[in-house]
């Protein structure tokens, strides 16, 4: 499973990185965590708003900050 991080590093962005690496732990799931920076990508993905969270090439979320409960779910 592959779950990126679509966002330009700011602190919203850091933070969903943080729950997610929470939700892998908590899920026991294997998982690589990836940083998307470059804005030509992120806008690939039909994202507008960042932070984004994309699992496995779908994204699952963009514009806030989910928890790692909220990503968990994403995850089993």
């Amino acid at each position: 499973m592959i779950i990126k991080i679509l966002g330009t590093g700011c602190p919203k962005c850091k933070q969903l990185e943080e729950n997610a690496k929470k939700a892998v732990e908590l899920s026991g799931v294997n998982a690589t965590i990836e940083k998307v920076t470059d804005l030509n990508k992120i806008m690939d993905y039909g994202v507008m708003m960042t932070p984004a969270i994309v699992i496995d090439e779908v994204v699952k979320s963009a514009g806030k900050i989910l928890n790692p409960e909220e990503i968990k779910k994403f995850l089993i």
